[in-house]
């Protein structure tokens, strides 16, 4: 139950516009990436945007609150039902599906993102961190503007 609740925790704080929380549902050095599946299944390293480290995360919000131009939008996430096993070093490994639609300032809502988050589940003081999420997105076109974590 802990960990769905950080899995929903984590994407209503998008969907909310509480992005300053999006470093704290991942450990000090908890890494983020978002990777096209074909880049993943090829083991590729380097996709649209990766974060390693809280810092760098807050450092993203930062910029996005005060430094970058874009189209206001929301998102609305809808999940699957994780699939819990064990992993290594004690950690827990997710996988959940989602749909991902945004709405545009304008009011046009539309399917953005599809894909799977790849989670490494740690805990720190009995309480469930992500250690790392990979957000493999079904379709290697992606729109550009990826401003928000997904």
């Amino acid at each position: 139950m802990r960990i769905e609740d950080l899995l929903i925790d984590y994407v209503q704080a998008i969907d909310d516009d509480a992005l300053e929380r999006w470093p704290e549902f991942f450990t000090e050095d908890g890494f983020y990436q978002i990777i096209p599946r074909e880049g993943f299944e090829a083991g590729q390293t380097i996709g649209i945007l990766s974060c390693t480290g809280r810092g760098m995360m807050r450092d993203r919000i930062a910029a996005l609150r005060t430094a970058n131009i874009y189209e206001p939008h929301t998102y609305c996430h809808v999940l699957s039902r994780s699939r819990l096993s064990a992993g290594a070093n004690g950690a827990i490994e997710a996988r959940t599906n989602f749909a991902l639609y945004r709405t545009m300032q304008g009011g046009g809502t539309e399917l953005f993102a599809a894909g799977k988050y790849l989670d490494r589940i740690a805990t720190a003081d009995g309480a469930p961190l992500l250690r790392s999420r990979h957000v493999v997105l079904e379709s290697r076109r992606v729109d550009i503007l990826i401003v928000l974590p997904i």
